[in-house]
């Protein structure tokens, strides 16, 4: 088991709801594992443990020993399987669903996921206050989106299998596939006194994270419209060429659209708060200790003085908190729409061996004044507006003609 956790290397800190992520961990270093007298029925390899907490495993292995003899289905009986399933069990006790041990499988799902091109139907998905599965953020222009699949929405089923107590990676196994096959979800939406049937039909989903366009206000202001739809691989090199595009188009304002972005890398939310921020904090990481580490400004932004209005929604959540929490505190911008998702928490992200990785979560995250959106249960924008459009077509597949009040009402402020 040890060298399952040799030459980790440490890759890089997320903040993310876990879109598709999850899984199991295998021990800890400060863990002395004691195995004593076991006799398991497979062959055990690198079964030397740590040295530092005396732990009985022979529990352990004449449990895997008698499920191994007297199971009556023998060829459900993966040694790997079992192997993983019990990390997943550690890892549950836990009661964190953003601490995940990835299997290889899972583990390919989130890199995918992370560069911006994975099979699915374009659903972030996470957990609420209560544990059940989530919707985050349906993607734009993606399956789950045509079909009117919003943030919030709480899967009941996946197909016939019940979500209550389901882990994220057993999720996105029963909801990702092969394009043109077909899952169906059984959604329950807050005020509705009853669930609704989605069936979706996979697709290869490609997801750009960042877009921009440009809107002439009444007054002739050229404003800048940035979609920043998540914090991947390819972000920060896709918002530099979006903020080179509006300055030679001469804006002279900017809108920064973070609706239904489920959040990413933690350097990617630094990287873009440093655009519009000239210096000082734009988030406060702190440990289990309760000690605080800055991350502070850590370029030279080119939007630093620009006008800008930031809309938020149910879907902005983790990263995506991250920068509007400092464009909040630090009175550079105004936030306009819904209270945010509300995860304040920040996984470092490591990869083990055999293409299995690991998420651990590792601080909470504040905001500069130190606000954490776990308490508030997410961010409340400085004016509320509920009505969004989200560019979500309705329960009869005609597209919804209702104005995108957020966007408008954003839009007036500049004016």
């Amino acid at each position: 088991m040890q060298d399952l956790f040799k030459n980790i290397n440490p890759k890089i800190v997320l903040i993310v709801l876990l879109s598709f992520l999850v899984g199991w961990q295998l021990g800890h270093r400060d863990l002395q594992i004691k195995l004593t007298n076991y006799q398991p029925t497979v062959s055990v390899v690198n079964k030397e443990p740590p040295k530092q907490i005396k732990v009985d495993f022979k529990l352990f292995w004449d449990t895997w020993d008698l499920v191994s003899r007297t199971y009556f289905d023998k060829k459900s009986i993966d040694p790997n399987k079992l192997f993983y399933g019990a990390i997943s069990g550690m890892v549950a006790a836990l009661e964190d669903p953003y601490t995940v041990f990835l299997p290889p499988e899972q583990q390919k799902f989130s890199k995918e996921e992370l560069n911006g091109s994975f099979e699915g139907v374009g659903i972030q998905l996470g957990f609420n206050k209560e544990k059940r599965l989530v919707v985050v953020a349906p993607l734009a222009g993606t399956p789950a989106q045509r079909a009117g699949i919003k943030p919030e929405d709480i899967i009941v089923k996946i197909g016939d299998k019940d979500t209550t107590n389901m882990t994220l990676p057993e999720a996105v196994n029963l909801i990702r596939g092969i394009k043109g096959t077909q899952i169906t979800l059984t959604i329950f939406r807050e005020g509705e006194s009853d669930t609704r049937l989605f069936t979706l039909t996979r697709d290869i989903i490609i997801v750009k994270s960042v877009e921009v366009s440009y809107k002439e206000t009444n007054t002739g202001k050229n404003v800048a419209v940035i979609k920043l739809s998540r914090f991947g691989e390819r972000t920060n090199d896709e918002w530099n060429e979006a903020v080179a595009d509006l300055l030679s188009k001469d804006s002279n304002a900017v809108i920064l659209d973070l609706r239904n972005n489920p959040g990413g890398f933690l350097e990617g939310a630094v990287f873009i708060g440093s655009e519009f921020l000239e210096d000082g904090n734009v988030v406060l990481q702190e440990n289990s200790e309760g000690v605080r580490t800055s991350f502070k400004v850590s370029r030279a932004g080119k939007l630093t003085n620009i006008p800008l209005v930031t809309l938020i929604n149910k879907g902005s959540a983790s990263a995506s908190e991250i920068v509007a929490g400092a464009l909040q505190d630090r009175k550079r911008s105004t936030l306009v729409g819904e209270k945010s998702f509300g995860k304040g928490t920040i996984q470092e992200a490591q990869d083990l061996e055999k293409g299995a990785g690991i998420h651990i979560t590792v601080a909470k995250w504040l905001t500069p004044n130190g606000r954490w959106v776990n308490d508030t249960q997410g961010l409340e924008p400085d004016v509320t507006i509920e009505n969004d459009k989200q560019s979500l077509p309705s329960d009869e597949g005609k597209e919804d003609a209702a104005k995108d009040a957020q966007f408008d009402k954003a839009l007036e402020l500049l004016n």
